[in-house]
C-alpha cells in the first residue's frame, strides 16, 4: 500500500486557467471529483465552454465555468493554478488576497518568475522565484505544491497512460492531489523536494528547445542522445547552485519530463526550437503560441543567473546565443562538439 492513502474529496475542486493543460487538468479530475469548477478570464470563452461548441464538445458535465476567481476561491478549497509563468504572479495578486491558510494549491507551471530582479545590476538567486514561492508570496495560503511530469497534453487527453509527480513539503498536499488525480491510466507520484520538482521542469523546457533546433536540422539521434545528456548535467549544476537536490532530475519531473518533451512534436517547445532552426522568426513563433513556450523566458533568466553565479553551462549559454542572437546553429554545434568537457558525469 502507498504511503500516501487514498482520501475522498467531497468539495468542488477549482482549475484556473482554460488552457490546453487547465482543461486536460479538468478531465483528470472528473474521474475523481464530481464539482470541478474551471477559471477563464474571458466571457466569450465561458460562452463556448458552457455550450461544448467546438474544442470544448467533449468536456466532462462535471465541469462548470466561471470568471470570477471569487467563486473559485469561495468554492473550492483544492485549486490547480495552471497559467503560463509570464502571467502567473499577476494572477496570483488578484486571486491571492481571496485565498487563506485553508486552502491547497498545486500549480502546473513550468516555469521560472524573475519580475522582482532589479532593472538594473546582476540578477541573483534570491531574485528569482519559483511558482509556489510566488503563490506564497502573493497569499497566505502555505498548502502549496506543484504537479510536474511528462504530461502531454494531447496524449493525455487521448486517455493514454500517463504519470505526473506531485511535489509538496506537506504530505497532505500529496495526498489530496493523488485522490484528486490518480487513476488506472494516470499514476501520481509524491515527492518533498518540490524545489528541485519546479526547477527541472522549468530547465527541461531550454533542452527540449535545443532539441527541437537539432530537429529542424534533420540531425540523428546521436547527437540528440548527447544533448539530452550533456543538458541534463548542466540542469542539474544550475539546480544545485539554487538549492536544489540532485534526486529531483533523475526522477518523473526531470529525466522523465526532458525525455518527453525533448523528443516529442506534440511538445511546445520542441515544436518552437524545430521552426526557429527552418527560418521561422521567433516572433512569429511566439505570436502564434503566445506566452506558452515557457523555454524562451526561462533560458532568458536562467542565462542571467548562469552569468552572475559563473556557472558553467555551455548549452544553455549558446542556445541563449543562437535563439537572442542570431548564431548560426552550424557554429553553435561545432562549439559544442570541440569543447573541453573533462569528465563524463560529475554531479554525483
Amino acid at each position: 500500500m502507498s504511503k500516501y492513502q487514498k482520501i475522498q474529496i467531497k468539495q468542488a475542486v477549482g482549475v484556473v486557467g482554460a488552457g490546453s493543460f487547465g482543461l486536460t487538468i479538468a478531465g483528470l479530475l472528473a474521474e475523481n471529483v464530481e464539482d470541478i469548477l474551471i477559471y477563464t478570464r474571458r466571457e466569450e470563452n465561458k460562452a463556448k465552454m458552457q455550450a461544448r461548441e467546438g474544442e470544448y464538445a467533449q468536456l466532462s458535465p462535471k465541469i462548470r465555468v466561471t470568471t470570477s476567481l471569487e467563486e473559485v476561491a469561495k468554492d473550492c478549497q483544492l485549486i490547480f493554478p495552471v497559467v503560463p509563468s509570464k502571467g502567473f504572479r499577476n494572477m496570483m495578486q488578484q486571486l491571492g488576497p481571496l485565498l487563506n491558510p485553508q486552502h491547497f494549491l498545486i500549480h502546473a507551471t513550468k516555469g521560472l518568475d524573475s519580475s522582482l530582479a532589479p532593472k538594473e545590476g546582476k540578477i541573483k538567486p534570491e531574485h528569482i522565484k519559483t511558482m509556489s514561492q510566488l503563490i506564497e508570496l502573493e497569499s497566505l495560503a502555505c498548502r502549496v505544491g506543484c504537479l510536474s511530469g511528462p504530461n502531454l497534453a494531447s496524449e493525455i487527453q487521448e486517455h493514454q497512460p500517463a504519470a505526473t509527480l506531485i511535489a509538496s513539503k506537506y504530505t497532505e498536499v500529496i495526498k489530496m492531489g493523488q485522490a484528486a488525480l490518480r487513476s488506472p491510466r494516470f499514476q501520481v507520484y509524491g515527492t518533498h523536494d518540490i524545489l528541485g520538482a519546479e526547477l527541472a521542469g522549468a530547465l527541461k523546457n531550454v533542452v527540449a528547445l535545443a532539441a527541437g533546433l537539432l530537429g529542424g536540422k534533420g540531425l540523428g539521434m546521436n547527437i540528440w542522445a548527447l544533448l539530452v545528456t550533456r543538458g541534463l548535467s548542466e540542469m542539474i549544476h544550475i539546480g544545485k547552485a539554487m538549492g536544489a537536490d540532485v534526486k529531483a532530475f533523475l526522477g518523473v519531473a526531470g529525466i522523465g519530463d526532458l525525455i518527453a518533451t525533448a523528443s516529442s512534436t506534440k511538445s511546445r517547445n520542441y515544436k518552437a526550437g524545430v521552426a526557429l532552426a527552418q527560418g521561422t522568426p521567433m516572433q512569429e513563433i511566439v505570436g502564434a503560441d503566445g506566452d506558452m513556450v515557457e523555454g524562451f523566458r526561462t533560458l532568458e533568466i536562467i542565462n542571467q543567473l548562469c552569468q552572475a553565479l559563473e556557472i558553467n553551462s555551455p548549452i544553455f549559454e549558446i542556445v541563449h546565443r543562437v535563439v537572442f542572437k542570431g548564431m548560426e546553429l552550424e557554429r553553435a554545434i561545432h562549439f559544442l562538439m570541440t569543447y573541453p568537457y573533462a569528465v563524463d558525469v560529475d554531479f554525483l
